[in-house]
C-alpha cells in the first residue's frame, strides 16, 4: 500500500498516467518542511496527487494539451490514478542542458524560465520516473489536510493506495532510452 502522493498540475499527471512523459521538474513548494523553495527526494515510491492550484494550460506545449479547461476551483474528491518509481534524479545544471531534452516534457518555455529563475541560488532537479497506472482509480474525498501548496501529502488509511494490479505505462526500452538521454544531458563535463 502507499500512503504517500506527491503533488502536481492535474494535466501532468494525467500526462503520467498515459506514459506520455516520465519527467518531472521539482524546486519546491511554500509549506516545504526545510522552508519554501526547498524541495527534498524524502520517498522514492510515491502516488500521483492532481493538484489544480497552480496548473497553468497556457505553460503546457500544445502537443501535450489534452483538455483545454483549467480545473476550477476545489473538487470534492480526488481521483488518484497511478504511482512512480524514482529511477533517476539530477541537479539540472542548466537551461542549454534542459533543452536537449525537450521533446521528452510538457513544459513550454515560459514555465520551464519561470522554474529556473525562481529563487535561482536554490537548485531545480529532473525527476525520472518509472510510471504505473492503477488497475483503477483510487478515488478520496479532498481533505482539508491536503491543502496547501506543498510536495507531500500523508494519505489516512482508507486513502491509501494499492498497487496490486498496476501495470508500466512504458516499455523497458523507451524507458531505458529517456534514462540514457537524460544522463548523457545532465552529466556531461
Amino acid at each position: 500500500m502507499i500512503d504517500l502522493a506527491l503533488k502536481e498540475w492535474a494535466i501532468v499527471c494525467d500526462l503520467l498516467v498515459q506514459g506520455r512523459c516520465c519527467l518531472l521538474l521539482r524546486k519546491g513548494g511554500i509549506a516545504e518542511e526545510g522552508g519554501p523553495g526547498r524541495f527534498k527526494l524524502e520517498h522514492d515510491r510515491f502516488a500521483f496527487f492532481p493538484a489544480w492550484e497552480h496548473e497553468n494550460l497556457e505553460w503546457i506545449k500544445p502537443g501535450f494539451l489534452i483538455r483545454d479547461t483549467p480545473i476550477v476551483g476545489a473538487p470534492p474528491e480526488i481521483a488518484l490514478q497511478g504511482y512512480g518509481e524514482v529511477a533517476g534524479i539530477w541537479r539540472v545544471p542548466s537551461r542549454g542542458a534542459f533543452d536537449q531534452l525537450d521533446d521528452l516534457h510538457p513544459w513550454t518555455a515560459p514555465q520551464i524560465d519561470m522554474r529556473f529563475d525562481y529563487k535561482p541560488e536554490r537548485p531545480l532537479y529532473l525527476l525520472a520516473l518509472r510510471v504505473f497506472k492503477l488497475s483503477s482509480p483510487k478515488v478520496i474525498p479532498n481533505r482539508a489536510a491536503f491543502a496547501g501548496c506543498r510536495s507531500w501529502v500523508p494519505l489516512p488509511a482508507e486513502d491509501r493506495v494499492d498497487e496490486a494490479g498496476a501495470a508500466a505505462v512504458m516499455g523497458d526500452e523507451a524507458f531505458a532510452g529517456v534514462l540514457r538521454r537524460v544522463t548523457q544531458a545532465l552529466e556531461k563535463p
